[in-house]
């Protein structure tokens, strides 16, 4: 990680991860819970800021739109 902001976009990120992660754990849901699996991983391979913010964003809507 490079700078503070992408410490915290990706603290963010993570936190939102867990929370799907355990939601869709506990639903038995698979969709939440491997956007939560991802949102908890890739902000450690993420070459920049703006990468990485619009790839959480558009893991964070993927459950919304595909409720397996």
């Amino acid at each position: 990680m490079g700078s503070e902001s992408e410490l915290l976009w990706g603290v963010l990120f993570g936190s939102v991860g867990f929370g799907f992660f355990l939601y869709g754990k506990k639903q038995s849901m698979v969709v939440p819970l491997v956007c939560g699996l991802a949102l908890m991983v890739y902000p450690y391979v993420m070459p920049n800021t703006i990468a990485m913010v619009l790839t959480g964003l558009v893991l964070v809507t993927i459950p919304y739109f595909f409720r397996l």
